[in-house]
């Protein structure tokens, strides 16, 4: 149950384009205090009341509790919610990990996150900047071997130019999984919330 309760909910403002996505936990939060409504796949929406009493005697994705059996809801509409979020993917390390899709940039391996750390291309001592242009995945071993140098200059090959991502509505730094509640939200806009943005030192 502790797993189910952290899986993911999309979360819509009151014109239904997608600004975030939560947990089942939180989700059922705000759904209990009257912030948000579920949608369910015929676009009805439901507070926490009438969620409750839909019967998910047959439904796999639903959670147990004393009482009864109560579905998730995948899809939340925020009551007075109407800001959308910026168009742009915050610069952080889990975003590039996730830009790169947690391959080093040099040997192609794909690695743990732990097993990773983030390479300046153009190395900081050399006038290269902190930016989604000049910062790649890059593994321990290849790090070490590149050291101070460009990539010519270590006879090192990048993968591909790193390159600013598009906005689009799973960019979250994880393999979020999509559901198929989901599918009729996502080419609206896009939401982008992953720790700390990067700064240039």
């Amino acid at each position: 149950m502790t797993t189910t309760l952290n899986t993911s909910v999309l979360v819509l403002n009151r014109h239904y384009h997608p600004i975030h996505v939560t947990s089942v936990r939180r989700a059922f939060s705000l759904l209990c205090q009257g912030v948000a409504r579920a949608l369910d796949e015929q676009y009805r929406l439901y507070d926490f009341e009438d969620w409750t009493a839909l019967s998910a005697a047959n439904e796999a994705d639903a959670i147990n509790t004393i009482q009864r059996r109560i579905r998730i809801p995948r899809v939340l509409v925020l009551a007075a919610f109407e800001k959308v979020p910026k168009t742009r993917v915050r610069f952080s390390r889990i975003n590039i990990y996730t830009r790169d899709e947690d391959t080093c940039q040099y040997c192609g391996k794909q690695r743990r996150r732990s097993e990773l750390n983030l390479d300046h291309v153009k190395p900081r001592s050399q006038g290269g900047t902190t930016c989604w242009e000049n910062v790649v995945c890059s593994c321990i071993e290849c790090n070490l071997r590149k050291g101070g140098r460009t990539p010519e200059q270590a006879h090192m090959k990048l993968l591909r130019t790193p390159e600013r991502p598009k906005w689009t509505s799973l960019f979250r730094g994880g393999k979020e999984k999509a559901y198929r509640a989901w599918l009729p939200f996502l080419n609206l806009t896009d939401a982008s919330y992953w720790n700390v943005e990067l700064k240039d030192q």
